[in-house]
């Protein structure tokens, strides 16, 4: 006999009903999601990691890698 052992995280579950209110808050408009976290990021005065700096830091330490 199978059972059906249905476990839940609750770290998972604390995403999910975060993930909820918040796209309730915004009435499930993503536009307006994206728009509040990118003005949250910007007073934040935290860094923010760009793919295209990391590329081009990355390019350099191959390059200065060949050259030693």
């Amino acid at each position: 006999m199978i059972q059906n052992l249905t476990m839940t995280d609750p770290i998972l579950e604390e995403i999910h009903q975060t993930r909820r209110k918040i796209s309730e808050r915004f009435g499930g408009d993503l536009r307006a999601i994206l728009d509040d976290a990118r003005e949250r990021q910007a007073v934040s005065g935290r860094p923010i990691w760009s793919p295209q700096e990391n590329i081009s830091q990355g390019h350099k330490a191959t390059e200065k890698a060949k050259n030693h």
